[in-house]
């Protein structure tokens, strides 16, 4: 991507979209094109064409998005595909009528089968049933694969599908009800140690395997996707499976190749924000996916790793979010 091309990254106040958006300027990209929501729904393909026509972008991000945990995945199914659904046919269909140069398409580890063999390779893909509890969020992905897998096939396009492993930054979101693992144990651990509270319950057992990538590791590794050399990038794109007899999807897991169990990552968060009660588990609540590690054998074999550990970012994001929040100061 040369430093003076017109780049949009949907979804920019998001935790992957602001990351990325950090990460260009830092690189020195100066062309930057940002909407928030109200600016542009991207769910309006009225809308959503009449900016492509004018901004006319070079490069695509596609991190826009409806996210959240399991709570908000099993309160939300019928919203969370509609607006995902939406979100990514009209910014890829747009993407390819007004010429974008190349496009990287945001997804999720949901995407794999629940029971997948470990860690997941990338062909695992569409092999066995989903995870019940956010198949709705997966099957709006695996759509959006298909999309950038067809665009390719039939127009040519250079669209790139990318499944980052569960992020966590201090963009995330800490609400309780809607958010993911890691922003809502820091949050309940940090309550807990400002208000004294004697313990903290953790849904389910504790013993699924998760593993966790830093936002800034996650964006490093988009840019250096998108700046790959002509060659490599186009053989990430896939293949035209009634000619070759493959199946090779445009896709490729962005992730740091380790996990932990939810019990050692709330013992690990616990120390870090100085919490010594009792952690519990309440057993009536669902534990999701077994274990979700990704196979990053590919994006390791093009030159890129992860730089971040786990308890490191989780000491960064708590010292950014909570260390001058109101309820530590008091």
């Amino acid at each position: 991507m040369d430093r003076d091309a017109r780049i949009f990254v949907a979804g920019h106040r998001g935790l992957v979209g602001s990351a990325i958006v950090r990460a260009l300027r830092a690189a020195g990209h100066t062309h930057l094109l940002l909407r928030t929501r109200d600016e542009l729904d991207l769910r309006d393909p009225v809308a959503t064409a009449a900016f492509f026509d004018k901004a006319r972008p070079d490069h695509v991000f596609l991190a826009a998005a409806r996210v959240g945990g399991i709570l908000a995945n099993q309160r939300e199914p019928a919203d969370f595909i509609r607006d995902n659904l939406q979100i990514q046919t009209n910014v890829i269909h747009e993407a390819w009528r007004t010429g974008v140069k190349r496009l990287l398409f945001l997804g999720s580890s949901c995407i794999y089968p629940r029971l997948a063999p470990q860690p997941l390779r990338e062909e695992y893909l569409l092999t066995g049933p989903l995870e019940p509890t956010n198949r709705a969020y997966a099957l709006a992905k695996i759509a959006g694969i298909e999309m950038c897998w067809s665009h390719n096939r039939q127009h040519g396009t250079r669209f790139l599908a990318a499944m980052p492993t569960n992020l966590y930054g201090p963009e995330d979101n800490f609400d309780l009800e809607s958010s993911h693992v890691i922003p809502a144990l820091l949050r309940k651990f940090h309550e807990a140690r400002v208000n004294g509270a004697p313990r903290v319950t953790l849904w389910g057992s504790g013993e699924p395997r998760r593993e966790f990538m830093h936002s800034f590791d996650m964006a490093q590794a988009c840019l250096f996707l998108m700046n790959l050399d002509d060659d490599r990038f186009d053989g990430l794109l896939g293949s035209d499976e009634a000619v070759t007899g493959r199946f090779e999807p445009p896709l490729i897991n962005i992730g740091v190749g380790e996990d932990i169990s939810i019990r050692e990552l709330a013992e690990t968060i616990a120390s870090v924000v100085g919490y010594d009660g009792l952690i519990e588990h309440d057993l009536s609540k669902p534990d999701g996916t077994p274990r979700k590690l990704m196979d990053v054998s590919r994006l390791n074999a093009l030159g890129f790793r992860a730089r971040i550990g786990l308890e490191d970012g989780l000491r960064h994001v708590h010292e950014v979010v909570f260390a001058t929040s109101p309820s530590d100061a008091a």
